[in-house]
This record gives C-alpha cells, sequence and structure tokens, in this order.
C-alpha cells in the first residue's frame, strides 16, 4: 500500500496538473449501513504480479433500466438516495494475460467504509464484491483500495453524456472522444467504451499502467470500435 500511495499522487500530478470537477450535476445521500454483506468468490483465488490497472464506470441510467424496483439494487436505482450518471463499477488489478482475483483478505470491510463509498459506488453488496475480489489482491486492506478508488474517481471529470445521447449518428468514437476532452491527460487510446448487444452505453474503462499513468487499453478492455453506432439511455 505504501508504494501505491507514494506512486498515484505523483502520477495524477502529471496527467491532471490542476485539480478535476465532476461536471455532471447529479445528486446524492448515502444510506445508512448496519452490516457488511457476505459474497462467496465466483471462480478460484489467483495471485499473480500487478501489472496495471482497470478503473470500470457503470452508467447508472442503463443498468437501472431493467432493475428499478428491485430491492437489492434500491439505493442506485429506486431514486430515495438521489440520481447517479456514471459511478464506479470497481478498480481491477490486471495480471498479464489473466488477472488477480479472490486473494487473502487481511483485515475486514466495515459498514463505515462501506457507507463513505456509496456516493462512488451506490451498492452495498458492490462494494464488499470489489473488495473481496478484487482489492484484496492489491492492498492489505479495504480502506486503502476505497481511498486509491476514491482518488481516481476525484481526479476525472465527467461528461454531459445525457446532452451527449442527443446528437444524432453517436458513436462509441464520440463517446471516448468526449472523456477524452473532459480529461485531457487520458489519451483515447487509454478509454474503453462497453456497449451492450443492442448498442447502449454500458461501462466506460480506464486503461492504467502499473504506475497509474494512463496506457493503451487492450482490445478486451478498449470494447467498441470508434465506428460501431452507440446509444446512451437518460433514465427517462
Amino acid at each position: 500500500m505504501r508504494r501505491i500511495a507514494t506512486l498515484l499522487p505523483v502520477a495524477l500530478a502529471l496527467v491532471f496538473p490542476a485539480a478535476a470537477a465532476h461536471a455532471q450535476a447529479y445528486q446524492c445521500r448515502a444510506p445508512t449501513v448496519r452490516s457488511v454483506p457476505q459474497v462467496a468468490p465466483d471462480g478460484p483465488r489467483r495471485s499473480l504480479p500487478v501489472t496495471g490497472y482497470t478503473l470500470a464506470l457503470s452508467w447508472s441510467p442503463e443498468f437501472c433500466k431493467p432493475r428499478e424496483g428491485q430491492r437489492a439494487h434500491a439505493a442506485q436505482c429506486s431514486g430515495a438516495n438521489g440520481s447517479f450518471g456514471l459511478v464506479v463499477h470497481g478498480l481491477w488489478p490486471e495480471g498479464g494475460q489473466s488477472w488477480p482475483q479472490w486473494c487473502t483478505r487481511e483485515a475486514p470491510l466495515t459498514p463505515a467504509e462501506i457507507r463513505g463509498a456509496m456516493c462512488m459506488m451506490p451498492s452495498e453488496r458492490l462494494i464488499a464484491r470489489q473488495w473481496a475480489k478484487h482489492g484484496s489482491c492489491m492492498v492489505n486492506n479495504p480502506a486503502a483500495y476505497l481511498k486509491i478508488t476514491r482518488i481516481l474517481w476525484d481526479s476525472l471529470r465527467l461528461p454531459d453524456y445525457d446532452r451527449i445521447s442527443r446528437e444524432e449518428g453517436l458513436t462509441a468514437g464520440r463517446i471516448r472522444a468526449a472523456f477524452a476532452d473532459a480529461n485531457p491527460g487520458i489519451p483515447e487510446s487509454a478509454i474503453g467504451v462497453k456497449l451492450n448487444a443492442r448498442g447502449w452505453l454500458e461501462e466506460i474503462r480506464l486503461c492504467y499502467a502499473k504506475t497509474f499513468r494512463p496506457v493503451r487499453c487492450t482490445a478486451s478492455r478498449y470494447g467498441a470500435k470508434d465506428t460501431a453506432k452507440a446509444k446512451v439511455w437518460r433514465g427517462l
């Protein structure tokens, strides 16, 4: 954790000379969290050297479209705690041809740590799962994982995808270029765009080197080609 904590502020200072501010005017009220959800591994434990990172940002209106009214996703999708645009899906360590996962957890996640992250990752179960599956392979405790994720998240300017969604002939390339324009330190080659089978935006994936400098995404993380037709659901 000490090495990551040293690298990250330096890398971000080089990429973002001035403090960034969010462009989307979404509201959030963190709900009370009384317990930590239990999560079970969905695959084998894989301890590998970390070669880089992916910060995955989920487009909340698309995620919530089939889940509105579901109790399991009430914090994000009911509107009771505010409304969301892009939110953090997770910060994932990369490991060359594969990825580390489900490493040994040396410290427990607490309700207070979950509540502190809910406006960034608006799901108690999501936070618990991301720490257990991915964060445990990066650092020794969940507070450090959430702090690193928060530093990266707070460094970003978020494009107005509500407005961009109304443009004629929208493509994955336009979605990618809008993010790069809002964040001059991140080249388009480091910005992945995930569309679902019907062409709707699901995620933005930002690719980082081990030093937390933006790096060209691999093909799987880059996702849709620039020419792919795209749509952005506004939640209306």
